[in-house]
């Protein structure tokens, strides 16, 4: 029997691939997505039973709503990814409220409210993946308020499992490295700001330009091997990067 799973930013990159992978292997994937367009245009896509839902992950009350309405058709889930991330380059000096709030509550807020929102439609068995990032290991520059809210989303994460062990929900933090989509629309950056991003990461080392980047769909598996974990094994954090094939 077929797994139902839940997976927020699935509009776009790696959230998409995902949902295409699992639908492809006879899962119900349940899309949520700010824009309703676009999780709308890969439900129908994908055919049913997938279902995509409106839900601002950073707004307590859309993620309550959505969760809701996922409950009508699906009481039961047995899969939450929190994918759902904003990255955008900024120094503390310069940055703008919206910008501060946004990440904050997207990156770190979010994961927390679709987690108290799923455990209650989770029985012994089922799994939350929160998706983390390479970036607090790694010497990226302007990127402090995005670094921060994924390590909070891991300590998070650790602090979860724990208070979950009982009832047989597994945690895992999957840290992801670089990647591509063809259909992923170009970031809307301050172009001074991503100037400065890229002559930054450089000085540390980090040319962005000929640093290896994995395709979304490439990484795919890692999720599978994942949720197909045995379930008297549990695997707490695992690390995606990337190379040149």
């Amino acid at each position: 029997m077929g797994k139902t799973i839940v997976i927020t930013g699935a509009g776009a990159g790696m959230g998409k691939a995902l949902a295409t992978r699992f639908a492809s292997e006879g899962e119900t994937v349940i899309l949520l997505g700010r824009t309703f367009s676009k999780v709308q245009a890969l439900a129908d896509e994908l055919g049913a039973p997938a279902m995509a839902v409106e839900c601002d992950v950073g707004s307590a009350d859309s993620v309550r709503a959505a969760f809701a309405k996922i409950a009508e058709v699906h009481p039961k889930i047995d899969v939450l990814i929190n994918n759902a991330a904003i990255y955008e380059p900024f120094t503390v000096a310069e940055a703008t409220d919206q910008q501060i709030d946004g990440i904050i509550a997207t990156n770190l807020n979010g994961p927390i409210y679709c987690c108290r929102a799923a455990i209650p439609m989770m029985e012994a068995g089922a799994q939350i993946i929160n998706v983390g990032s390479e970036s607090i290991a790694v010497p990226f520059v302007m990127l402090s308020l995005y670094q921060t809210s994924k390590a909070g989303l891991e300590m998070f994460s650790n602090a979860l499992e724990a208070e979950l062990e009982e009832s047989g929900i597994r945690v895992t933090v999957v840290r992801a490295g670089p990647m591509y989509d063809e259909s992923k629309e170009a970031p809307n950056w301050d172009r001074d700001a991503a100037m400065r991003f890229h002559m930054g990461c450089t000085k540390n080392g980090l040319d962005l330009r000929t640093r290896p980047v994995s395709h979304s769909s490439s990484v795919t598996g890692v999720f599978r091997a994942v949720l197909d974990l045995p379930p008297d094994v549990k695997l707490s954090h695992v690390t995606i990067g990337a190379r040149k094939p």
